[in-house]
C-alpha cells in the first residue's frame, strides 16, 4: 500500500508515519511526501476554508497511491473567546473516490498573535514578532500549541488527533 501526505511538512509526514502503525491494514504502507496545492489562503480563517483546504490537499497529491492525506491548520472565529480565534488542524483522507475528514481538538489564538495576524503578518512571524519564539520555522517544529503547553501536546500530537479522527471512517465503513 502506497500513502501520499500532501506536504513536505517534516511534522505532517511524521505524523501519518507514526498514526498508520497502531493500524494493522495501514502498518505496512510506504508513505511519501509531496507537495500539494490547498487552493485556500495561506492562514485558512474559518472552518469551510480549512476543510477546503485539507480535501484539496489529499485531492491533488491522489497521485500513483492508495491514500492521500491531506492535513490544514486553520482559524475558526469563536464567540466569548479573548482573541475571538481558536486553531484547529483538519485532515483529509482521499481513496480515489470518497473523502474522509477528521479533526484536532481546538486552542485558543493569544490576542497579541491575532493582532499581528490582523495587520498582516502569517502565524509563524507573528509568534517570533512576539517572542513567543526565536525559531522562524515553528510550524515544522513544536507549533504554537507545543509552546503554549509547555510541549504537553506538541505539533505532531495535535496532528495525530486529526490524522486518528479521519482515520474512523476506515475503521467503520459499514457506519458512513
Amino acid at each position: 500500500m502506497k500513502i501520499k501526505v500532501a506536504s513536505l511538512n517534516p511534522q505532517k509526514i511524521q505524523a501519518v508515519q507514526d498514526t498508520i502503525l497502531d493500524y494493522e491494514i495501514l502498518r505496512e504502507a510506504i508513505v511519501e511526501g509531496i507537495s500539494a496545492d490547498s487552493g485556500v489562503s495561506d492562514q485558512p480563517k474559518s472552518l469551510e476554508e480549512t476543510v477546503s483546504g485539507a480535501v484539496n490537499r489529499a485531492k491533488n497529491a491522489f497521485v500513483d497511491c492508495d491514500l492521500s492525506f491531506g492535513i490544514e491548520s486553520g482559524l475558526l472565529e469563536v464567540p466569548n473567546t479573548k482573541s475571538g480565534y481558536v486553531d484547529i488542524c483538519i485532515c483529509a483522507i482521499y481513496d480515489g473516490k470518497e473523502v474522509h475528514v477528521g479533526g484536532s481538538s481546538v486552542f485558543e489564538i493569544p490576542k497579541k498573535i491575532m493582532d499581528l495576524m490582523h495587520g498582516g503578518m502569517n502565524m509563524q512571524d507573528a509568534c517570533f514578532e512576539a517572542g513567543l519564539t526565536a525559531n522562524k520555522n515553528l510550524g515544522s517544529a513544536e507549533g504554537m500549541i507545543g509552546i503554549l503547553t509547555k510541549g504537553r501536546v506538541t505539533r505532531l500530537a495535535y496532528t495525530k488527533q486529526a490524522i486518528i479522527s479521519a482515520l474512523i471512517h476506515l475503521e467503520n465503513k459499514e457506519l458512513f
